[in-house]
């Protein structure tokens, strides 16, 4: 019988998939981030770590964790595992690609249409009882979308999603940029590839789907931000620090560009107190990308397949490392 640790509150049904499988399976109940003491403390004794995205897995914890097999992430991205220590230890690390998928990229959408039409000012506006009625200039004009030039950062599955909606939803042009060219995309939406700074000047929306690595922490720099028209709208779902915030705060403060919208944080979960002051056509939210019942089911289920697979001597899925 294997022991498994989750760091966090899991649907019943997959708990009880890893019973019925034999494992014996102890699960953090309190809300909130776990704390790094109460994460060692439950590696000691674990065969199998199912982790969040938000739990910092480092050779730490590894070495806490002598018996750890496998460490399966509650998520596609994985930049929280220190990975290369985990290879040398033969701990297989797992993600769960694909089923956030959609999801994703609909509230990516949804943050983008937010920003460009002040929908959250005009919620708030309206619910402050300041509503007077229709006018030909009210108070929350807002930018188009349809027919705009939308450019994609991280052409990847999520990417693709994205620029599919647009695409195909609101006849947007597409420009993307990527470490590689994605000619399905091109065939099938017509995309264009660009350098990043020709996606910059040219894009009215500037969507952020990398993933995070050395090469792009803080590629949306102070300069990034220059070479944006004052007109366009930056989305990120991707990863907080892929954008510089304090460079982020200045150009929306400066005007170098028209609004933000962000599902991501640089120091997640602080926001930067200067974000948080600004409201016109800045729109925040907190990490909920995949934040559907649905969705969360699928993630839980694909991280415990990946474990139940390595404790039964199969490999892994979803295996990263």
């Amino acid at each position: 019988m294997a022991r498994v640790f989750v760091t966090c509150r899991v649907f019943p049904e997959e708990i009880d998939r890893l019973r019925a499988a034999g494992h014996s399976v102890v699960m953090r109940e309190l809300p909130g981030p776990i704390g790094c003491q109460e994460l060692l403390d439950g590696v000691r004794t674990a065969d199998a770590l199912i982790c969040l995205l938000s739990d910092r897995i480092d050779a730490a914890v590894m070495e806490a964790g002598g018996r750890l097999v496998i460490i399966a992430n509650l998520g596609v991205g994985y930049d929280n595992i220190d990975v290369s220590t985990a290879t040398a230890r033969r701990i297989v690390v797992t993600n769960t690609p694909g089923a956030l998928t959609e999801t994703t990229a609909d509230l990516t959408f949804a943050l983008l249409l937010a920003a460009a039409r002040r929908i959250v000012e005009a919620d708030a506006y309206t619910r402050a009882g300041s509503f007077r009625g229709w006018e030909l200039l009210q108070p929350h004009l807002g930018l188009d979308v349809h027919g705009q030039t939308l450019g994609i950062v991280g052409m990847g599955r999520i990417g693709t999603a994205v620029a599919r909606r647009g695409h195909c939803g609101f006849d947007m042009p597409i420009l993307y940029h990527n470490r590689h060219r994605n000619e399905d995309a091109e065939r099938e939406l017509g995309a264009t590839y660009v350098p990043f700074s020709e996606l910059l000047e040219s894009s009215d929306f500037v969507s952020i789907h990398a993933p995070l690595s050395q090469a792009t922490r803080h590629l949306f720099d102070r300069d990034a931000f220059r070479r944006m028209k004052r007109t366009a709208i930056l989305v990120n779902v991707a990863r907080g620090p892929v954008v510089d915030e304090e460079a982020l705060v200045w150009a929306l403060e400066e005007g170098e560009i028209a609004g933000a919208a962000l599902d991501v944080y640089e120091q997640e979960p602080k926001v930067h107190p200067r974000l948080t002051a600004l409201h016109e056509r800045v729109v925040l939210a907190p990490h909920i990308g995949s934040a559907t019942t649905e969705t969360r089911r699928g993630l839980a289920r694909i991280a415990v397949t990946n474990v139940l697979a390595v404790l039964e001597g199969e490999s892994a899925p979803n295996a990263v490392s």
